[in-house]
């Protein structure tokens, strides 16, 4: 593992003051509906306004919009903003991967075309990957992308897919040959192509985030195709790297251990558990910005991404059975006090995290497979 011990240096400690005092003005408590981590409600204003202080598409270069940030700068202004529950929906995927992924994968149109919008917080991407019948194995996506003259014709059914009802466009993975893994291609899908219909899907906790996204006869320029043919399993292994080492795979309940941790007169049993979280999260936060040097020095830390990621899902199952303990009652939906409304919100939703960036038994796979490759060179 090339996870080396880090600290912030004093220019990043200032950058994080400066996000905190940003955010005590534009977020007063009350004034946002409070998320659950990444999962953070949809507000253009707010991502916008966040964009307009250069803290969207900080990792992209200046001259598309970008703030020629480091990834670890940009780890800084999310820690702050999932800490407070920020409503980060709406920039969030175009923000973390997609924007990245155009700007080492797409043509110079699509960089000029799209990269700005994605800093100004005026486009969202959703990502459709997994299929009713290829969730984790993403290698066995089926929805295809045929070849007609200029351009693909596109059928299928992605599910699952985050925010695809309030995206701007949708980033497809699609077969475009029966070669298994060197048959898949992207594609960025405005979300107002004709023949592709957006389904909302309930949710346990009554949120609808989760979408069904069904694509009939839709027809595609070639020019909406990101990368080679047959270059899809690559591009997107790259960007879960970046989808799963981050702050996001563990700070989902930090809102609420916050609050917890503020609670007057705390029993003794209630510090020991939250000083077995506060470790917790300060190892994982070492992890993290560890990874995100790598990225920095060019590094695609597939392997060590994958082991944060399988560390916070662990995690915060775990802190959540502590939090819980300390309960006198079960927490209600529907309480007046947003914080129970939130922590009953996170009981209810919490196994789906395990799910989301990959299963454990598919990231352990990554990690043990990553290992005995760089121990075989």
């Amino acid at each position: 593992m090339r996870l080396a011990p880090t600290r912030l240096t004093s220019d990043e400690r200032e950058l994080q003051s400066e996000v905190s005092a940003f955010l005590d003005d534009r977020l007063a408590p009350g004034s946002y509906p409070l998320g659950l981590g990444m999962a953070g409600g949809v507000d253009k204003s707010f991502s916008r306004d966040l964009a307009a202080r250069g803290w969207v598409g900080m990792a992209l270069p200046t001259q598309y919009g970008g703030g020629g940030r480091t990834a670890v700068e940009r780890q800084i202004v999310v820690e702050e903003l999932l800490s407070r529950g920020a409503p980060v929906g709406y920039h969030w995927v175009a923000d973390r991967q997609s924007g990245l992924s155009i700007l080492a994968n797409g043509t110079e149109e699509q960089r000029r075309e799209l990269l700005p919008g994605i800093c100004r917080g005026e486009l969202s991407f959703a990502i459709g990957m997994s299929e009713p019948d290829a969730g984790s194995d993403l290698a066995a996506v089926r929805t295809k992308a045929i070849r007609r003259g200029d351009g693909w014709i596109v059928n299928g059914t992605k599910i699952w897919t985050s925010n695809a009802a309030t995206a701007t466009h949708i980033l497809g993975l699609f077969r475009t040959s029966e070669e298994r893994h060197g048959g898949l291609t992207q594609f960025i899908v405005p979300r107002d192509t004709p023949g592709m219909t957006v389904s909302p899907i309930p949710f346990i906790d009554g949120t609808q985030d989760f979408c069904e996204v069904s694509f009939t006869d839709v027809v595609l320029p070639d020019s909406a195709r990101l990368g080679d043919v047959g270059a899809g399993w690559g591009q997107n292994t790259g960007e879960l790297a970046l989808e799963r080492g981050g702050v996001d795979r563990w700070m989902s309940l930090m809102p609420i251990v916050d609050h917890f941790a503020r609670r007057p007169d705390p029993t003794t049993g209630a510090l020991a558990d939250l000083g077995r979280i506060t470790a917790r999260l300060w190892a994982l936060r070492g992890l993290s910005l560890s990874i995100a040097r790598l990225v920095d020095a060019g590094h695609s830390p597939v392997v060590e991404a994958a082991l944060v990621k399988d560390m916070g899902t662990l995690f915060e199952q775990e802190a959540l059975g502590l939090l819980r303990r300390h309960l006198d009652a079960n927490p209600l939906p529907t309480s007046p006090d947003p914080w129970e409304a939130l922590l009953a919100q996170a009981i209810v939703v919490s196994p789906s995290w395990t799910l989301r960036g990959g299963t454990t038994e598919i990231l352990r796979s990554v990690i043990a497979k990553g290992l005995r490759h760089r121990d075989q060179h």
